[in-house]
């Protein structure tokens, strides 16, 4: 009788701990990436990238936030100097800026890109949709030459559009 106890126990305590393992926990991230259009990039001026979030807080009041990095690649798509994380709140603006004396260019002219990269975990229920843009403007005045609004933002991606990358609308 000792040992049937001791055996149905031993059985119960290894089955739980066999459950216990198995149990594992998804973080299921996501990348997306947007790409800026290249701009000229003249000696005197320095290019920055703006990221604003206009997401709400989801109908069961989870605050919006969103999380990702910009970067800068110069003409031959080499990335220029490190890639900046961000993490913006609902009308959070996060702003990222290249000097044309960080570009590693000699000369008076070069082509820059930007590269917007957007971390998201589509279960966790976190509404993000960024909005970007992209301008460059002159280091000692701060006159801007150019202005890009509406640059192509990476869409936080909603867990129905989970096998269809790219195609999110951002209202988690």
């Amino acid at each position: 009788m000792f040992f049937q106890r001791f055996h149905r126990l031993f059985a119960v305590a290894a089955f739980t701990a066999v459950v216990a393992l198995s149990q594992t926990t998804s973080s299921n991230t996501v990348t997306e990436t947007s790409n800026t259009p290249p701009v000229g990039l003249a000696s005197s001026e320095t290019a920055q990238i703006n990221v604003v979030n206009t997401a709400s807080a989801s109908k069961n009041g989870t605050a919006a936030s969103c999380t990702g990095t910009i970067s800068f690649l110069n003409a031959s798509g080499a990335l220029i100097g490190a890639a900046t994380p961000f993490t913006v709140a609902r009308g959070g603006i996060s702003s990222v800026s290249r000097p044309f004396a960080k570009t590693g260019v000699t000369g008076t002219r070069t082509k820059i890109r930007g590269v917007i990269t957007l971390t998201v975990t589509p279960d966790s229920g976190v509404p993000c949709s960024l909005q970007a843009t992209f301008e460059t403007y002159d280091s000692t005045t701060g006159v801007t030459h150019v202005y890009l609004a509406n640059v192509a933002a990476p869409k936080s991606v909603p867990n129905a559009q989970i096998g269809r990358l790219g195609q999110g609308n951002g209202d988690n």
